[in-house]
């Protein structure tokens, strides 16, 4: 342990250490385990919209072969309280009781109303058919706006309402004075479609007893353990302390996981009942209809403007639907977005106003951006139509608008100080790479010769803010829980080292991306960085992943865990090396008396002589180890300016995405493999929004699109090579300068693709196609239009 030449790590493109294991089925999903006397449930679900229940007969179902027990709601009640909505976002928001298992009424199809609990996992589900339920039909509540209407059908009859909560901003000079005094003005009602998330894992749980101290491990495929912990002993009664909670290997989220789910409280009350470890893993099909979607919203926009196309005011009005029930943070995804209406934009005025509705479908919650691409896409829709409208350039538009660099920090009227950004520098180069004008004179000569197959090009300049922190205004927001994250470093005596995080990663590269951190600060080799995460008895302090927060939070308390481990050394060298620590240097993972390079120790020197505690300063505690719990002060907001060329069929209503490039400014990068990595997956997933995705019901509230024949996901075939480049505005809000990027591609994505099918079809009359933009949806927009070749002004949904 003499020293080594020690690369430096932040900012090298290495490629995953988690991959080899994954790659090579070395893995443990939740679906693996396997303990001796596991039991299996299989849950029936309602195939109602909305229905009373008159009547649940089990007793068939206990004489099948393999049975073991069932339970309905009402056998597991005394065990199980309501499932936990952690953000009330108004005082007064309406907070229906969600059981685990439905009592007296099913409000969704998929809503659960019994378990078999059996040998194996087929048994338990062939044991369901012999389960009888009578059900009573309630009529379904789908639209958004009837929901609210005097007279309208109720979900939760006993509420006396469908209207979740009112939640109002209001920033800046009054809007109705600005609407007076503007040149332009602009309606637009767009239309958020639901969205299934897919991740490649299932959602799974087991339950694994200790009968002899009450004592229970929940093994679960979730991003949250740390907050499932504190959930789960709400609901259940189990206390805190007798509860383990561990995310094993987790194959994707996606903001599907971030949520406490009815199958994880019955499994543990069901253990707890009969004493024996259970297991519940979901079907494809059952999870379209039980787990929670994204999106689902009415957006109505006005902007007001000079003629010029200076921007003077933004109202925004939403109708955000929330399915049956509020559930972890169902409430508080749309209020996310409020914040990021205005965008990179500066304006005078801001409205907004959302009101949360009840209806007879699948819950929904966060899904990859969470109420940010809701709001970017509105806004950046909007910022094209004003461009049409004032005979602008769509660039030209923007730049008339951004804050400019030299304004930073720039506190939006919504109210975010945006520490850092550049929009010209990312937007130039963006236009460098897309080659901006020969497309647009391509397209000129397309419509000049009226084209059967237009070109279209669609602009995207975003922000977003993420790294889902600061405690105070999650505080001021209504939200139960803090922001911080935690990590401690563990220097053990031969000089390797253990990173403890309490964030949990599901294919970030968390494992990575912490140890180059850890690396470049201790001076230590990549390979000698171990990272432990996602287990509450191992990792008990954490807040977990999403919101692009892990980095942003997590990476940025192991950065501060491991200056802490440098100082406590400091003190151990400057003894060992009878010197001063200020006269000491430490570079490389060496400690060095300044003017005397033949006086050192290496970090693993200091390690070993701290464990032995031979020869410590007097009073110091023989070990390095140290810990560090970050609440940041700000969000992260990264930016950057997407750009998309289509080719649109106006007899067929195809769509082709000739070319995609963005630019993004993440921060610092401490990794752009997978960094890269991680602005493609969202890039897809985006454009699945505006081009595939789409959850259909029918008229009585059954989810028709409830599999993959019916739900189109791309595939790699599906989508177009991408061009992806960055700028580079370190954030001044962390000690790493980094800024999220698992959802910048999502937020970007979708309004760039639908903005420039649009820009295809202008010439056309056609100024919207609601999202998915499928080929009938296309060629109906283009059929409607050419009577008169013009659009109404309100762009209906």
């Amino acid at each position: 342990m003499t020293g080594q030449a020690v690369e430096r790590e932040v900012g090298r493109a290495r490629l995953r250490k988690e991959d080899a294991r994954l790659i090579t089925g070395q893995t443990t999903w939740t679906d693996n385990i396997s303990v001796t006397g596991l039991l299996h449930l299989a849950f029936l679900r309602s195939p109602m919209a909305h229905a009373r229940i008159a009547r649940v007969d089990v007793s068939a179902a206990l004489e099948r072969p393999g049975v073991v027990a069932v339970f309905t709601g009402r056998d597991l009640a005394d065990g199980l309280g309501s499932l936990p909505c952690a953000w009330p976002v108004t005082e007064d928001m309406v907070l229906p009781d969600h059981p685990p298992l439905a009592l007296d009424e099913v409000r969704h199809a998929g809503d659960p109303v019994a378990v078999v609990v059996a040998r194996d996992r087929y048994a338990a589900a062939d044991a369901l058919e012999a389960i009888e339920v009578d059900y009573e039909p309630l009529p379904p509540v789908l639209d958004l706006e009837a929901a609210l209407a005097e007279g309208s059908p109720l979900v939760h009859a006993d509420k006396g309402t469908n209207r979740a909560y009112d939640w109002p901003l209001r920033a800046g000079d009054d809007f109705e004075a600005v609407r007076e005094r503007a040149e332009v003005v602009l309606k637009r009602r767009y239309r958020q479609q639901r969205l299934i998330p897919n991740a490649m894992e299932p959602r799974a749980v087991v339950v694994t007893p200790l009968a002899a101290t009450g004592e229970y491990t929940v093994y679960s495929a979730t991003q949250i353990p740390h907050i499932l912990r504190i959930m789960l002993s709400v609901v259940t009664g189990v206390p805190e302390h007798k509860l383990r909670v561990v995310a094993p290997d987790v194959g994707g989220g996606f903001g599907s996981k971030l949520q406490v789910y009815g199958e994880e409280a019955v499994a543990l009350a069901v253990a707890r009942e009969l004493g024996r470890p259970v297991k519940w893993t979901e079907s494809r099909s059952e999870g379209y209809l039980a787990t929670h979607h994204g999106r689902g919203m009415i957006q109505d926009v006005e902007i007001a403007a000079t003629r010029e196309g200076k921007l003077l005011g933004l109202k925004v009005r939403l109708l955000a639907d929330m399915g049956a029930y509020l559930m972890l943070v169902t409430p508080g995804i749309p209020i996310l977005g409020a914040f990021m209406y205005p965008a990179i934009y500066k304006m005078d005025s801001y409205e907004f106003d959302c009101t949360g509705v009840f209806t007879t479908r699948t819950p929904t919650d966060a899904y990859r951006g969470a109420g940010r691409p809701e709001a970017t896409y509105a806004i950046e829709r909007a910022m094209d139509e004003l461009a049409a409208e004032v005979g602008l350039d769509p660039i030209e538009v923007r730049r008339r608008n951004w804050i400019r660099h030299e304004e930073f920090p720039y506190t939006s009227i919504a109210g975010l100080t945006y520490d850092s950004g550049d929009y010209e520098a990312a937007t130039e180069k963006a236009l460098a790479l897309f080659g901006y004008e020969e497309l647009r004179a391509e397209q000129a000569g397309r419509n000049g010769r009226g084209d059967t197959v237009r070109l279209g090009i669609g602009v995207s300049t975003y922000t977003e803010m993420c790294g889902l922190a600061p405690s105070r205004v999650l505080r001021d927001l209504r939200y139960s829980a803090g922001g911080w994250e935690a990590a401690s470093i563990r220097m053990l005596p031969t000089g390797k080292v253990e990173v403890v995080t309490g964030t949990s990663p599901h294919g970030q590269g968390h494992v990575t991306c912490w140890s180059q951190i850890a690396a470049d600060v201790l001076g230590v080799p990549f390979e000698d960085v171990e990272v432990v995460h996602g287990d509450t008895l191992v990792a008990p302090q954490g807040m977990d992943t999403y919101g692009s927060r892990s980095l942003v939070v997590g990476g940025s308390a192991v950065h501060r865990a491991a200056e802490k481990v440098v100082e406590k050394a400091r003190r151990v060298a400057a003894h060992l090396l009878e010197a001063s620590e200020d006269d000491l240097e430490f570079k490389g993972g060496v400690f060095s008396v300044k003017g005397s390079p033949d006086a050192r120790r290496t970090i693993q020197e200091v390690a070993f002589e701290t464990f032995t505690s031979h020869d410590v300063p007097e009073g110091m505690e023989p070990t390095l180890n140290a810990e560090h719990v970050l609440d940041p002060e700000n969000f992260s907001y990264p930016h950057g300016t997407h750009l998309c060329a289509v080719e649109v069929d106006t007899e067929t209503g195809r769509t082709r995405i000739r070319s995609y490039v963005c630019v993004d400014d993440v921060g610092r990068v401490i990794n752009p493999v997978i960094v890269e990595g991680q602005v493609h997956g969202g890039l897809a997933q985006g454009i699945a929004q505006a081009l595939y995705e789409e959850a259909v019901y029918d008229t009585e509230g059954n989810l028709v699109s409830g599999t993959m024949a019916d739900y189109l996901i791309p595939s790699a075939a599906d989508l177009p090579d991408f061009v992806t480049d960055r700028t580079e505005t370190p954030a001044a809000s962390n000690p790493l300068g980094v800024k999220g990027v698992g959802e910048a591609g999502t937020i970007a994505s979708t309004p760039a693709v639908v903005n420039a099918i649009v820009d295809a079809l202008r010439p056309l009359g056609v100024h919207d196609v609601p999202m998915p933009c499928t080929p009938e949806r296309v060629w109906e927009a283009v059929r409607g239009a050419r009577p008169s070749g013009t659009a109404d002004e309100e762009a209906s949904a």
